[in-house]
């Protein structure tokens, strides 16, 4: 660990109480990644490091922040919440205190993000069914006096949901990657030819 102290202007990847993320930290959170649960012992055999190390490194983690907090992943349609929704919400600028209090109140809503664009906040919420949605954002959020305006968009499907993204992910991205074959050698001065089927063909193939 790193005595750094954590102030603005630090160095990046050092954070919190000064802990400087190596590739150890990364591989501990992409384990844990994959189970939270997961004893100290197999943790450490995972990394490839001692018990000792693994815990050391386990709760400066957690003591600088990295790890937040642990917690439980449900179905939400075995929970009963089958339509997921989100919601556009332009704010007047001017009441963003009561559309945060207002919104807090509001138990269906699992997240929400203050973005830029044509409209200032999304919404993410989770109801029973259809109807809901609707009595959520034509009475509830339309009488909100902070609230202008409101689009709603219907989420049919959730196709990729990771708990957390790593700057190690873009790295094993690229090494997963199919490299594109090397070009033959062709003798400088000449040319070679590809006929249209053999060219369909080595598509069809690469596809």
């Amino acid at each position: 660990m790193s005595g750094n102290s954590g102030r603005p202007g630090d160095p990046a990847g050092r954070i919190g109480i000064g802990l400087e993320l190596d590739d150890t930290h990364m591989k501990i959170l992409e384990v844990l990644r994959e189970n939270g649960r997961i004893s100290v012992a197999a943790l450490a055999e995972r990394v490839g490091i001692s018990r000792a190390n693994a815990y050391t490194r386990f709760e400066a983690l957690r003591a600088d922040g990295a790890i937040k907090r642990f917690t439980a992943e449900i179905d939400h349609l075995r929970a009963g919440l089958g339509i997921t929704a989100l919601v556009f919400v332009t704010v007047r600028q001017q009441m963003w205190k009561q559309f945060r209090a207002e919104l807090a109140r509001m138990p269906e809503v699992e997240y929400c993000a203050i973005t830029t664009g044509q409209h200032d906040a999304m919404i993410q919420v989770r109801v029973s069914d259809v109807a809901e949605v609707h009595r959520l954002v034509t009475e509830r959020m339309a009488n909100i006096p902070a609230v202008k305006a409101t689009e709603t968009v219907f989420i049919l499907d959730e196709v990729l949901r990771r708990p957390y993204v790593l700057p190690t992910d873009r790295d094993a991205g690229r090494t997963s990657r199919r490299t594109a074959p090397e070009p033959a050698e062709v003798p400088l001065g000449k040319m070679r030819f590809v006929g249209a089927a053999e060219g369909r063909a080595a598509l069809r193939k690469d596809g």
